[in-house]
């Protein structure tokens, strides 16, 4: 979608929207010029392409392109840069079938499908590179070092960050606000401090600052909403005080779809010292962000929602606030020297990332933005634009379906009730043709209370979902109603 001036968009990079080669660092296409190569599974074969032809980079070509379904129609005010048939040929997953029907998969906002090229990305690192990073002087140690810090410098340019040393990996977003709650938060807050958190937060961005709060006798302090899902501006206008010293702001409702204005949120919470932590675990996949233009203290997000692996994210922080967090953890790579008497740590990012890293994470999510970012980002944003107002009002021909959230510029995250129906029970009708989707809480129990619910059914969008398959699912619904009218 189209996010407001707020959300902060970096000016997007035109690319070919040609299908890109296997997507590790030796791709060289987000990492730039002198990143060590990660071999090509297709140069380094490391599985059986007759027992797993997924791994074979050309026969997996050559089987999702001839699965592909035709282009789907196009949409108004979608643009014809952009087709998502480009980005379905190239993941396998979505051409399989559940129940005997074609998957549908609307349940992006809970974890996004992998491309081949990350698939492959995987393979090749551990078929001819796996090593352990920062302690070996062998050569698979020094690519292995390479690869994981050219992720590094890779996300530090996707968040439009100003140094690779901004950027700490962690394990995902609920990794990274539990860190800055822990390190930063212990050292920072005290009794009668505030933090401010909007009511639709993902509990991930609730719960941690419940439990520092409780240790520094500081105190959680929501922000409410209005009736359409926005968050109050004004509430958050009086709230805030000299006795702010954290705002905690998710970009995207991962249940609403609302677009938090974060940019002018920052801005007066800055006016009263405090610092801002954003989740962007829902909009990275959908806008481009930049953190400098945003001014974010924290800038938080997780590789799986952005069509990378599962246990791989991204912490940025301001460089003169980072410099002053003390370690979260403590064990081997984040330390200089180490007796019984005192303990040195090493510069950030490394005092942040104690022990072995998820260095195949990185190697997948280095694969993963170089895939994303071969695409017109502008015209992704336009497609996901025309697509969600396709399915608002597709869905809105439902008997007894209610959408909840009305903000303007919503991403394609779409929660619903239907009438007679309990949310668990639309989800397993729907699985039965091949459409997934999520029912229950959605981490985010607050955003529901809002609307007196305690859970709801949620089909999420991303950029290789179609007209059609949006159309399968109100038709799906369609069916179910008439039943129970039955």
């Amino acid at each position: 979608m189209t996010a407001p001036a707020e959300a902060g968009l970096a000016a997007p990079v035109t690319t070919p929207t040609a299908t890109v080669p296997a997507a590790g660092p030796a791709a060289g296409q987000v990492a730039g010029p002198g990143t060590p190569s990660v071999p090509d599974p297709a140069l380094h074969p490391v599985m059986d392409p007759v027992t797993n032809p997924v791994m074979d980079p050309v026969g997996a070509q050559a089987a999702t392109d001839a699965a592909a379904p035709p282009s789907a129609a196009v949409l108004p005010g979608q643009p014809t840069g952009f087709s998502p048939e480009l980005a379905r040929r190239d993941i396998p997953i979505l051409h399989r079938t559940v129940n005997g029907h074609p998957l549908v998969w609307l349940d992006n906002g809970a974890t996004t499908q992998k491309p081949r090229q990350v698939i492959e990305a995987l393979a090749g690192f551990y078929g001819s590179t796996n090593s352990n990073i920062h302690r070996g002087a062998h050569t698979m140690a020094r690519e292995a070092t390479e690869a994981y810090e050219a992720g590094r410098a890779a996300v530090a340019r996707f968040l439009g960050a100003p140094s690779p040393d901004d950027i700490v990996f962690v394990r995902g977003t609920t990794e990274a606000i539990n860190l800055v709650a822990q390190s930063w938060g212990r050292a920072n807050l005290g009794p009668g401090d505030d933090i401010l958190v909007s009511t639709l937060e993902h509990h991930s961005n609730i719960v941690p600052w419940q439990l520092i709060a409780k240790e520094t006798r500081a105190r959680v302090v929501p922000v409410p909403l209005q009736p359409d899902g926005q968050v109050d501006l004004d509430a958050y206008a009086d709230l805030l005080s000299m006795r702010t010293q954290l705002v905690a702001l998710s970009q995207v409702s991962n249940v609403l779809g609302t677009v938090v204005p974060v940019r002018e949120m920052t801005a007066l919470a800055h006016r009263y010292g405090a610092k801002v932590l954003v989740d962007g675990a829902q909009a990275v996949a959908h806008f481009p962000v930049d953190v400098t233009d945003l001014d974010a203290d924290f800038y938080a997000f997780s590789g799986h929602k952005l069509f990378a692996p599962t246990g791989i994210g991204a912490l940025y922080a301001k460089p003169e606030v980072l410099a002053k967090m003390a370690p979260w953890q403590g064990g081997g790579n984040m330390i200089e020297s180490v007796d019984f008497t005192r303990t040195t740590y090493a510069p950030v990012p490394h005092r942040m990332e104690a022990g072995t890293g998820h260095i195949s994470g990185v190697v997948g999510l280095l694969a993963a933005l170089n895939w994303l970012t071969s695409f017109d980002r502008n015209a992704i944003a336009a497609h996901e634009t025309a697509l969600t107002a396709h399915a608002q009002q597709a869905l809105s021909t439902v008997p007894g379906l209610e959408l909840l959230g009305s903000a303007p510029g919503r991403v394609g995250v779409l929660t619903f009730t239907l009438a007679g129906q309990d949310p668990s029970g639309i989800a397993d009708w729907l699985d039965r043709d091949g459409i997934a989707i999520r029912a229950g809480h959605h981490c985010a129990q607050p955003a529901l209370a809002h609307y007196g619910l305690t859970s709801a059914a949620r089909a999420s969008l991303a950029l290789y979902n179609t007209p059609e398959e949006v159309d399968k699912l109100v038709a799906s619904l369609q069916q179910l109603q008439l039943q129970q009218g039955g």
